[in-house]
């Protein structure tokens, strides 16, 4: 590496935050020092980490002689800075006042980036510095920067994502054991893969942020939280999950961001959240326990998968790292990274434009005309049947059925009125429930 004689020979790194993600990025800083060094060009020097409480149990490798309380003092002395503190606020006034000095950032908070991205890109931007965020979608698994830069010169028409790797653990526990959504999540929960709170995971907000980031790198369009269709986790059954697997599928909490177009033929994005039936020889029906996978669909490249731990202290670490690398060799060589790109500014679209197969399971009575009466009702929206599997089921002398059905691809507009009209026959003791099918 040729450095310039101006180049600094020292950078220093304020780290905002120093819970399990934390403690590792300034584990690392410190027992990998020389081999960071050699491969910035720089030593990075730890100038300070900013905490809620100087008092809190700490991990011997965080000298305590760096910690603060002081957190807007500390990054106007840094020339790059380490956001891992999560939520909205202070991090994003702490994110553009350190920008404001002229630093670099890099951060791992998906809630911040899918909320105010484009004004802190913005930011960013004016001032000259980068802004890194890799740790952001998918812990450990390099996607940001295959997105933004590998498939800068293809167009991506779809990008489908298993993101949060708590929804992924609680759905393969009851995949396997046949447990309910409570059982696995509590399962979860004691292996330290599920916050006490899990709202944010299993109710689909982790997964609509890290959708909204990837769709806007992918089509070049600002996505925003508020634009992603979310559907969480909650409302599935172990019996939902076993007639997936009856049915040849794996129940998967997907993101979806796709091209489409509207009813005019106007081109936009759709961006959605939501609990989806995976054909069990598809790539992303493997990917097990807390693992994430995002599948990458391009029109040059073809189909593509990014497969890894998504979250946790090291691999987490491990995509800060190599974010603070990267912006680091441009403080000491010159330049800076990729900024956004959103040139495109294609139309979000409502998610009744997308194209879908659905599985709806119905409860009915057990006698003739009934799959002839549900089969007109679908005929009716124009949406035609794949496939179709009744089950009796006799309790006394009440003779029911549970019929499965498998639409073919659809308008969801179409779909969702098709459920309807079939809630509304007579012979259709409930909706048991409506999946779309991947």
């Amino acid at each position: 590496m040729v450095l310039s004689p101006d180049a600094p020979s020292v950078l220093r790194i304020a780290v905002l935050g120093c819970g399990v993600v934390g403690t590792e990025v300034v584990r690392r800083l410190v027992t990998e020092a020389d081999e960071l060094a050699a491969r910035t060009g720089a030593k990075l020097e730890l100038v300070g980490v900013a905490v809620r409480s100087l008092d809190a149990e700490r991990d011997p490798v965080v000298d305590r002689a760096l910690l603060t309380t002081d957190a807007e003092a500390l990054v106007t002395r840094a020339d790059v800075v380490v956001e891992l503190m999560g939520g909205i606020e202070p991090a994003r006034s702490l994110v553009l006042r350190a920008v404001e000095h002229g630093a670099s950032v890099v951060t791992a908070n998906k809630a911040l980036l899918a909320q105010d991205g484009p004004a802190l890109y913005q930011a960013a931007d004016a001032a000259g510095v980068d802004l890194y965020f890799e740790a952001a979608v998918a812990g450990a698994i390099p996607i940001v920067r295959p997105v933004r830069e590998s498939l800068a010169g293809d167009t991506v028409q779809r990008v489908l994502g298993i993101v949060n790797g708590t929804t992924n653990y609680v759905l393969d526990s009851m995949t396997t054991t046949g447990d309910g959504l409570d059982e696995a999540v509590a399962e979860a929960q004691a292996l330290g893969y599920a916050e006490a709170d899990s709202t944010a995971d299993v109710e689909g907000y982790d997964a609509a942020a890290k959708a909204a980031i990837l769709a806007s790198l992918a089509f070049h369009t600002r996505v925003a939280l508020d634009d992603v269709e979310r559907a969480g986790i909650t409302g599935l059954t172990a019996q939902d999950v076993e007639w997936a697997g009856r049915t040849g599928h794996v129940l998967k909490l997907l993101a979806v961001a796709e091209r489409a177009h509207d009813d005019d033929g106007t081109a936009g994005v759709l961006v959605r959240v939501q609990p989806t039936l995976v054909p069990a020889e598809h790539p992303l029906a493997g990917v097990r326990q807390a693992f994430n996978a995002v599948f990458v669909e391009a029109e040059a490249a073809g189909e593509l998968m990014f497969y890894g731990r998504g979250a946790g202290g090291a691999p987490t670490a491990s995509a800060v790292l190599g974010d603070l690398v990267s912006v680091a060799r441009h403080r000491v060589l010159g330049g800076k990274g990729p900024v956004e790109s959103s040139h495109a500014d294609l139309p979000v679209l409502d998610a009744g434009h997308a194209r879908s197969r659905y599985q709806v399971r119905l409860e009915v009575d057990d006698r003739p005309g009934v799959l002839a009466r549900v089969a007109h009702a679908l005929a009716d929206q124009d949406v035609s049947i794949e496939s179709v599997r009744q089950t009796p089921q006799v309790t006394g002398d009440d003779a029911s059925a549970t019929l499965v059905i498998t639409t073919h691809t659809a308008p969801v507009r179409a779909l969702r009125t098709t459920v309807d009209a079939v809630a509304a026959l007579d012979v259709v003791r409930r909706v048991v429930s409506v999946l779309p099918v991947l």
